[in-house]
Parts: structure tokens; C-alpha cells; sequence
């Protein structure tokens, strides 16, 4: 997919920016500075950007530890919520009304929500420019792209729990909105040049009035290199080892895979140790860390091997929904050719309208679909599946006759055979 009303040739050499234009504003800590902040955002005009930083790889908690927001007339603010033990308030009365503009909004979402912080209206720019065709939407891509100007960046990944936080970082921090806004109008002008921003209006309310996800049932089972583990005995000691290092991430607010590494969790799993020599003798068990837990480690491995084998794992368990769908061939030959007939029709649609096809519609809801059809085939009947499957109303004007066709040729081709 081509990137839309863009020339490489014509475009000048993108400005380098490494902070603000205004500089790059000190941190609210207190609350006396947040009440003063949140009330130049009050008085503010247009749309306000917003985003977070966390501290993904290095904190078990998924807490927003510093929250950027620019509104114009405003400015830059960068706010604490950990030196403000979360409470925001003033910022929350501020923040209500007006449309926010975040970037790959559902990965800030959750933690906002944590501090009491919920947009009324909404706008991604990373979700716009996938409607809007564009190949690459990360920010610096798009703002280089659609504004000339490149970002500093480089802290994306850093611990932002330290503190005090490098000035380098908070320059990076600030920019991250300093040009958001300005991206929102660009892409409002596109999408609508291309008939889409009332799809991508539809997209982005769906995305601000969604459910938190469930919890997994099994979060175990996401072990890295778990395939490895080839019998029941070896899941249980996956689970155990797992569970205990999610207890002690948890409790100390440590990334599980500082505490332990996947690859360590599958080498005990698979190796089955007898004793805590054995065990030390593995690689990072060995180190200095490690050799403090050896005990919780071992218990955790004996007590997978004292299970019954009632209370063992099962090696494959069921799913919530369809298999994978490189088994369709095997378990369900007709709905893998109904799959493979749905797949090509979309990927046809998509290509028409310049889209990414996981946009056209949700690929989870695409397989749901074509291993259990509605038992009403027409068009208005595969509306109203996809409709109760989560589909938005522009993505069901553009799929459902196609589906419904692609549908009924299956079943007939299927009744036939």
C-alpha cells in the first residue's frame, strides 16, 4: 500500500527538532502547580494532545509514571502522577469536554483511566493514517512525512519510574506532543479528501467507549518457548514457576522477566531439575539473584511434580472460538475454503478503498464468522452477524454483501459435494 499524497522527491530536508519551541516546561510535581496547570489548559482553545510514558520493561505495573499534554494557548505541561500519588483531579475537570489527540491511543488509555483521566472525544493519529493508507504510522514517520519536521527520539523504551527524569528525556517526552495536534488536522483533511473521516470518526468512538480486555485465563500459557514443554508434566512446572515469578513481580513492581527470564522458566520446565545443585547448574540460576530464590524455585518445581494427574494441564486446551486457522484444513476442510474465499474477497475490498485489510474488518470476527456462518446467509443476515460480532457500520456497508455472497457459494459448493 502506497502512502497517499505524498512526493519523496519534492519533499525538503525535514527540520531536526530536539525540543519544544517554547523549551521543554519543569515538571508538576505538587498539587498547587497542577491546580495552576489545569487551569491554563481550561482556558485553552481546540483540541488537546495527550500522551504517557511507562516503564513497560522495567515495572510490573502498566501506570502511566509521567502524562504530557499541549493545548494551544496553553502550552506544554508535564505532570507527575507518582510525586502526586495519583491524584490529578484538577487535570480531570480540565480534560473533560474537549477532544483529545493521542497517538496509538490504546496503548495510553488504560493507564489515563487509572488516574481518573477518560477523553469525551477522541482522535488517534496512528489509527488515522492506517485508514488513510498510509504504509508506516509511527509518530516520527507520519510528522516527518506530513509536517517536515523530525523528531528527537531515543527514550521510548527507558525506566521513566527514575527519578529525577534526564532533561534529555523530558525534551523527548515534550515532543512526543508537540506536533500531535497539528498531525490531527493534516489527517483530518486527508481522510476526508478520501471519503473516510466519518469511518474513522466511527473507529475512534469505538475505541474510546471499549471494555477494558478480560484478563487471559491462562497468561501462562503466553511463556515464551512454551512449545518446548511436550507433556502435561513439563505445563505444570511452566505454570508453577510462572506463577511464582508473577507473585514476587508483582510485589516488588518488577518487570516478571527481571525477576526471571522466559528462557530460564523453559530450561527448568524441560530439564527438570531434582535439587537445588541441579537447578544452579542452569544458566541464570546461577547468578547472584537467582541463588537467593533457589528455594521459592524449587518449591515451585516440586510442587508441579507432586500434582495428580487430574490436576495437570491440559497439553492443548480448548479455545474460546474457532482453532488456529492452519488446522481449519484438518478439523474443518469446508471452513477453511470458506475462510481462504472470505480472505481474498476482503483482501480485494481493502486493496479498493486503500486499507489495510485488519482494518476492514477484525480478523478475529473474519474466522469466527467463517467457522460457524449465520444461519441467514442474505445480506441483511450477515449484517446482523457481524454487527453482533463488534463490526462498525461503515465496515459492514463495505463487506456484508460480499460476505453474504462468498458465504452462499461455500454452503452451496458444501451441499453439492
Amino acid at each position: 500500500m502506497s502512502d497517499p499524497g505524498t512526493d519523496a522527491e519534492a519533499r525538503p530536508e525535514p527540520e531536526l527538532l530536539t525540543e519544544p519551541r517554547d523549551g521543554t516546561p519543569d515538571v508538576v510535581t505538587d498539587p498547587g502547580e497542577l491546580r495552576r496547570t489545569a487551569e491554563a489548559i481550561a482556558a485553552g482553545t481546540g483540541p488537546i494532545a495527550v500522551d504517557t510514558e511507562r516503564a513497560s520493561g522495567y515495572r510490573y505495573s502498566q501506570r502511566a509514571y509521567l502524562v504530557q499534554v499541549r493545548r494551544e494557548g496553553a502550552g506544554t505541561a508535564l505532570i507527575d502522577p507518582i510525586a502526586l500519588d495519583g491524584q490529578v483531579g484538577p487535570l480531570v475537570e480540565a480534560l473533560t469536554g474537549p477532544e483529545w489527540v493521542l497517538h496509538a491511543a490504546s496503548q495510553d488509555l488504560p493507564c489515563l483511566a487509572e488516574l481518573d483521566l477518560r477523553p469525551s472525544a477522541l482522535f488517534d493519529t496512528e489509527l488515522a493514517g492506517r485508514l488513510a493508507g498510509y504504509d508506516r504510522v509511527a509518530l516520527g514517520t507520519m510528522v516527518e512525512q506530513l509536517l517536515g519536521y523530525r523528531l528527537e527520539k531515543g527514550h521510548g523504551a527507558a525506566d521513566w519510574s527514575r527519578r529525577p527524569l534526564p532533561r534529555a528525556w523530558l525534551d523527548y517526552a515534550a515532543l512526543d506532543v508537540e506536533l500531535l495536534v497539528q498531525l490531527r488536522d493534516v489527517l483530518v483533511e486527508e481522510l476526508r479528501r478520501q471519503g473516510k473521516l466519518d469511518w474513522a470518526l466511527e473507529e475512534f468512538e469505538a475505541l474510546r467507549t471499549a471494555a477494558p480486555a478480560a484478563p487471559r485465563k491462562e497468561p501462562w500459557r503466553r511463556t515464551s518457548g512454551i512449545h518446548r514443554a511436550r507433556n502435561p508434566r513439563a505445563l505444570a512446572a511452566v505454570r508453577a514457576l510462572w506463577q511464582e515469578r508473577d507473585a514476587l513481580a508483582r510485589q516488588r513492581d518488577i518487570a516478571p522477566g527481571r525477576v526471571l527470564p522466559d528462557s530460564a522458566i523453559m530450561q527448568a520446565a524441560t530439564t527438570n531439575p531434582k535439587d537445588d545443585t541441579e537447578l544452579l547448574a542452569l544458566p541464570v540460576f546461577g547468578g547472584r539473584a537467582q541463588r537467593r530464590l533457589v528455594g521459592t524455585w524449587m518449591r515451585a518445581l516440586r510442587s508441579a511434580a507432586e500434582l495428580t494427574r487430574a490436576e495437570l494441564p491440559e497439553q492443548s486446551p480448548a479455545h474460546d472460538g474457532p482453532p488456529p486457522a492452519n488446522r481449519w484444513s484438518d478439523k474443518d476442510p469446508d471452513a477453511a475454503a470458506r475462510l481462504a474465499a472470505t480472505r481474498a474477497a476482503l483482501a480485494e475490498i481493502a486493496e479498493a478503498h486503500t486499507l489495510p485489510v485488519e482494518n476492514l474488518l477484525q480478523p478475529d470476527l473474519m474466522r469466527r464468522t467463517c467457522w460457524e456462518p449465520p444461519a441467514d446467509l442474505t445480506p441483511e443476515g450477515t449484517a446482523a452477524a457481524l454487527r453482533a460480532g463488534g463490526a462498525r457500520e461503515w465496515q459492514i456497508a463495505l463487506v456484508a454483501d460480499t460476505m453474504s455472497r462468498t458465504l452462499k457459494v461455500a454452503a452451496e459448493t458444501d451441499s453439492a459435494s
